[in-house]
C-alpha cells in the first residue's frame, strides 16, 4: 500500500510538470504590436470594413461626377486620387494578410507540439495501463510465455530524444 502512494505522488508530480509544459507553450507573448495587428486584422476582414468601403467609393464616384448637388468634384473622372487610394488599401490588406498567416503559422506550430503532448501522455497513460495489467496477471500467478511485442510496449517513451529529434527536423526544414 505504501509503494502504491508512492507511485501516485511520482504520477501526480510528473502530470504537473507535463501540464506546466503544455501550457507554456500555449502561452504565446502576445505584444502591444501583436494586438494592434490582430485587431487590424480583424478590423480588415470583416464586413463592415466591406460595406464601409462600398459605400465610400460609391460616394466618392457620386460625388466627382457630379451626381450629389451642390459638392465640388475634387477627383475628376479617371480618378486618379480614388486609384492612389485603392492602391494604398492594397497594399494595406496584403501586409495585413501576411501578418495574419505568419500568425497562424506560429498558433498551428504550438497546436502540434500541444497534439504531440497529449499524444506521447496518452502513451505514457496506454504504458502504465499495460505494465498495471501485466503485474496483475504476475501476482494472480498466471505467467504465461514471454511475450517480447509486450514487453516492447511497456517501455517508456523517452519524451526528451522526441524533442530533441522533432527539434532537428524542423531546423532541416527552416534551412
Amino acid at each position: 500500500m505504501a509503494q502504491q502512494n508512492q507511485w501516485q505522488r511520482v504520477n501526480q508530480k510528473e502530470e504537473e510538470d507535463k501540464n506546466k509544459e503544455i501550457k507554456s507553450a500555449l502561452d504565446i507573448n502576445k505584444t502591444l504590436i501583436d494586438h494592434l495587428a490582430i485587431g487590424i486584422t480583424e478590423f480588415l476582414g470583416s464586413m463592415k470594413f466591406l460595406i464601409a468601403c462600398i459605400l465610400l467609393f460609391t460616394v466618392w464616384i457620386c460625388w466627382n461626377l457630379n451626381f450629389l448637388n451642390g459638392l465640388k468634384p475634387f477627383d475628376p473622372f479617371p480618378f486618379p486620387v480614388l486609384e492612389m487610394v485603392v492602391s494604398l488599401f492594397a497594399v494595406v490588406l496584403s501586409v495585413s494578410v501576411l501578418i495574419n498567416q505568419n500568425r497562424q503559422g506560429k498558433i498551428e506550430k504550438v497546436r502540434q507540439r500541444v497534439e504531440f503532448e497529449v499524444n506521447v501522455r496518452a502513451e505514457n497513460e496506454i504504458t502504465k495501463v499495460l505494465q498495471m495489467l501485466h503485474d496483475i496477471q504476475q501476482e494472480m500467478g498466471m505467467n504465461h510465455k514471454h511475450d517480447h511485442e509486450l514487453e516492447a510496449m511497456k517501455e517508456q517513451i523517452d519524451i526528451k530524444q522526441l524533442h530533441q529529434t522533432f527539434d532537428e527536423q524542423e531546423g532541416k526544414k527552416d534551412s
